[in-house]
């Protein structure tokens, strides 16, 4: 057993020296650019990104929890300059399965699971707000079990606010359901609830929500989840009701 896992830690430490060989490799046409000329030309910016993306892709694929963590912080980052490219978020997908669907093992044990790296997957999928970004929150709330990770997926797809073809709602109802059976949990249900809200502003796609919601007002949850639930009733029939003004009004310019 010591032998093995003096073997990890070696193996490890070679895979981190090699990652920082390639961050200092790739890093010097950019370091040269910007000392050049003050704004990058449309080529620089390009390539800034794309050995941005090129780093954020093996830093996800590490073995290390903190190197999920560094690839995390530079997505942060990537998100905040207008970076929402398909390489970002398949690099968030996949650290939002860690564990789950990517599983890593070490004599029969799984090695990497991490629900902070799923948990901020997550959130980060949710700041980048495409549907792209919606389909991966789904898979992640379709197979996790954790109830920090199912949170700020719900959470997300609230944000995001995309729900054309329903999906989000019913993932949503489907795993609130799950967990009201076997183990109530107060902070799944309020982001069910703060996601229902936000994903009714252009219609209701799921009527179980309405359910879920009396659920939560009338179930084993704390006073103040019970109070924002019926409060998020009286909410849900205005919006239903401007919506429905609404389209009773274009039909009638038509």
């Amino acid at each position: 057993m010591r032998s093995d896992w003096t073997y990890t830690c070696v193996i490890r430490m070679e895979n981190m020296k090699r990652f920082i060989l390639l961050l200092v490799i790739v890093s010097i046409p950019v370091i040269f650019a910007l000392g050049q000329a003050s704004e990058m030309s449309i080529e620089e910016s390009y390539l800034q990104e794309s050995i941005e993306n090129m780093i954020i892709r093996e830093q996800s694929r590490a073995e290390s929890r903190e190197m999920k963590m560094i690839a995390l912080s530079y997505i942060g980052d990537a998100i905040e300059r207008g970076n929402r490219g398909d390489e970002v978020r398949q690099a968030l997908e996949y650290m939002g399965l860690e564990g789950i669907l990517n599983r890593g093992r070490e004599n029969g044990r799984l090695v990497n699971n991490y629900p902070d790296v799923r948990r901020e997957s997550a959130r980060y999928l949710g700041l980048m707000g495409t549907p792209e970004a919606k389909d991966a929150l789904l898979r992640i709330i379709y197979y996790d079990n954790e109830p920090m990770v199912l949170q700020e997926a719900i959470k997300s797809l609230g944000d995001i606010g995309i729900d054309d073809d329903g999906r989000a709602m019913t993932t949503i109802a489907w795993i609130f359901q799950k967990f009201d059976n076997t183990n109530p949990d107060n902070l799944l249900a309020l982001s069910a609830i703060e996601a229902f809200e936000k994903l009714s502003v252009k219609g209701m796609k799921d009527t179980n929500a309405i359910q879920i919601l009396i659920r939560i007002a009338e179930g084993p949850y704390i006073r103040p989840v019970q109070d924002r639930a019926r409060q998020a009733l009286v909410n849900l029939r205005r919006i239903q009701a401007e919506h429905q003004q609404t389209q009773q009004q274009e039909a009638q310019r038509r």
